[in-house]
């Protein structure tokens, strides 16, 4: 009876693909032969679904696994189905080989699963077996048949694509780039610009080199579009000109605007189908009824928004590198109530009037109390930051009394978990209480010093306040000296505290490259993946590159790619990517070292981001033509190692790096051995569980 139950649950999850497939309107022009062809030969299997459904006849258990790799099949389809019908049209074209590639493999998962499915056993009807048989023919002859790309479109796109971005492009290029992908409207452009803000999301924090010259290629279009017709109609700004939009419209990246107002976000949320949009602008659309997201136009599950912290920080980090002035975020004025009850209230009063005391134990006791209400419920730190907790608990970060100085910062972190208690924190003048603790503290009260300055820090004008107090120094300091805990939590505030690029000097002047060179060589090998994430955010920056440069970091950096796991080979190329960027001897050195096998191992087996990372590089060789000798398979492999975009089965997954789950959570930072080590605490880390 339980095989039953699943094969005919499974059975209707078929009929419900199929239906969503059936509503797909059209697709992009580049694949709509070959999608049309698929999503008609999915269509003519409803009929089969609906007689299992309707059947007697139990399912067994055999049958049940048949189903379910069929239905898995399928769902890779209907992916494959709705990026054809929303995805990019330059990436399609671009991609095109790519795109062809993923077809054929989802067609012949559809063909294996459907000639594995016995008939007999689910009592299927000649008329339906025949008309099965059709389609499955027809996936057969669809293996290996693909029709030829439009040839001056795709040399059309790459000339822009090869283009430097300060080459003037030639318009009757631009013009039949705009006629042959159909983006001669602003409804057109701002979908175009929607999907390529979608590939930028998906791919992590660092997007390719590809999609970021995609984005430089549609706003040529788009500036042509717009010099060709002046008055072409634009979305409602929330703030600032139509013609202050269109200033801009060649700096702002496509994944810092809003898909709402299209203007660069400044207080960028989640809502629950992942999408990200301006504060502003969902709340405005929330208000006025709708319970769908405006872009995938998915019913809501909750309209709750959850800050996306990450994107906030690179917009502000791209601000500051492209001389924009950052957007400032405007004061909510609704807050957040707490639901305590009066007994509650009054317990809170009685241990604020001790912290009050003159009595040193008091003070001690009360501050243990607060510690742990502010650990237990978001209504406790509501209630607590009300009734005036907060400027009370700073007063104690310089009190002689070790175990109530303790007892203050940890409950100050507890506190922080409260969005709206992070300005209040700040405001109040805790942050050189915070620095002064990490200084002078004990090692517990340093650990969480550290930790109470990583959630303050994800407020990105915070990342400029704790930098400036001179947190960095004894943050360092704690990464080298401290117990295991203490280095964790010193290295994922530091890890986001650089994410703002004014605090990556600040960072490297305080010694904190020679101090992640020795955590990398210790025998333990804990600090591995922190101090690698650390070391690629660092090279970005000039003074970073040096210090690595002069730390000798080359033989540890090839090690790693040799050797090391998936997300820390990705890592140690991102610094030597950063490395050979600045200076080409560093790539000499590598390959004396042995580097070339173990990046062609990675771009064939790596993640996505480190494929590009080793593609980049071998480009690099390529160039220089300093390669060694390679077998023919070898250089097939650098041959083909161009820096390449995310295949549209990434695309159709959302990243967790970029785009959070919709529970309100502290920063997800973009590399998840730091996540990781967020995420393994209740909240934001064990502090909140007190020994």
């Amino acid at each position: 009876m339980e095989d039953d139950d699943a094969g005919r649950a499974v059975v209707k999850e078929m009929i419900e693909l199929v239906s969503k497939i059936a509503e797909i309107s059209d697709y992009r022009s580049s694949v709509k032969k070959q999608y049309c062809n698929l999503a008609r030969r999915l269509k003519l299997l409803t009929p089969m679904f609906e007689e299992i459904r309707d059947s007697e006849e139990k399912i067994n258990r055999a049958s049940v696994d048949e189903l379910s790799k069929l239905k898995e099949a399928m769902l890779l389809a209907f992916e494959l189905l709705q990026f054809g019908s929303q995805g990019s049209k330059i990436y399609m074209v671009l991609e095109r080989e790519k795109i062809m590639k993923n077809l054929q493999e989802v067609t012949v998962q559809l063909e294996n699963a459907l000639s594995g499915i016995s008939f007999e056993q689910l009592d299927i009807s000649d008329e339906i077996q025949e008309q099965v048989e059709l389609v499955l023919a027809q996936f057969r002859r669809a293996k290996g048949r693909i029709d030829g790309p439009n040839v001056e479109l795709f040399e059309d796109l790459l000339s822009l694509y090869n283009m430097k971005p300060d080459a003037v492009a030639d318009s009757a290029v631009l013009r039949r780039l705009v006629d042959n992908l159909q983006l001669s409207g602003i409804t057109d452009l701002t979908q175009e610009s929607l999907a390529l803000h979608e590939m930028v999301a998906t791919s992590g924090s660092d997007p390719g080199e590809s999609i970021e010259k995609m984005s430089m290629l549609l706003k040529k279009i788009k500036d042509f579009v717009q010099t060709e017709d002046p008055n072409i109609d634009s979305p409602v700004m929330e703030s600032g000109s139509v013609q202050a939009a269109t200033d801009r419209i060649q700096k702002i990246p496509e994944d810092f605007r809003c898909p709402i107002s299209l203007e660069l976000m400044v207080d960028p949320v989640i809502v629950s189908t992942g999408q990200t949009y301006e504060r502003s602008c969902i709340e405005k659309w929330l208000e006025a009824g709708h319970g769908t997201c405006p872009k995938t136009q998915q019913t809501l599950s909750s309209l709750s928004l959850t800050p996306n912290y990450v994107l906030r920080s690179l917009i502000a980090q791209w601000c500051e590198a492209n001389g924009v002035e950052p957007p400032k975020r405007s004061v909510r004025l609704s807050k957040t109530k707490s639901a305590c009850t009066p007994a509650e209230r009054s317990k809170i009063d009685t241990l604020l009037h001790k912290l009050t005391s003159v009595n040193p134990e008091d003070k001690r006791f009360a501050a243990g109390e607060i510690r742990l209400l502010a650990k237990r419920n978001a209504d406790n730190r509501v209630a607590l930051a009300e009734a005036g907790a907060i400027p009370l608990l700073v007063g104690l970060l310089s009190t002689p009394d070790s175990r109530t100085q303790e007892h203050a910062v940890t409950a100050l972190l507890n506190l922080s978990i409260c969005e709206e208690n992070k300005g209040s924190i700040v405001s109040s003048g805790a942050v050189p209480g915070i620095v002064y603790v990490l200084k002078k503290g004990s090692m517990e009260a340093r650990e969480n010093a550290a930790a109470t300055l990583f959630s303050l820090s994800v407020v990105d004008e915070n990342k400029v306040t704790i930098g400036g107090f001179g947190a960095i120094p004894p943050l360092v300091t704690l990464l080298s000296e401290g117990n295991q805990r203490g280095k964790k939590d010193a290295a994922t505030a530091l890890f986001n505290l650089c994410i703002y690029q004014g605090n990556k000097g600040k960072a490297v002047r305080a010694g904190i490259v020679p101090t992640l060179m020795k955590l990398l060589t210790e025998p333990q090998g804990g600090m591995v993946d922190e101090s690698l994430a650390i070391l690629a955010i660092l090279a970005s920056h000039s003074e970073g590159r040096a210090a690595i440069g002069a730390a000798e970091a080359l033989p540890v950096l090839v090690a790693v790619i040799g050797s090391g796991s998936p997300r820390n080979k990705e890592n140690a190329a991102a610094v030597l990517v950063h490395l050979c960027s600045a200076d080409q001897q560093y790539l000499v050195e590598a390959q004396e070292l042995g580097v070339m096998s173990s990046l062609i191992d990675l771009v064939q087996t790596g993640t996505d981001r480190g494929k590009r990372k080793a593609g980049q590089l071998l480009e690099r060789i390529k160039q220089q033509n300093q390669a060694p000798t390679l077998n023919e398979s070898q250089a097939q492999v650098l041959n083909e190692s161009q820096f390449e975009a995310p295949s549209p089965s990434l695309v159709l997954t959302l990243s967790p790096s970029l785009v959070p789950a919709p529970t309100p959570s502290l920063v997800p930072a973009p590399t998840p051995s730091l996540v990781q080590n967020q995420q393994s605490r209740p909240s934001l880390s064990a502090h909140f569980v007190d020994s």
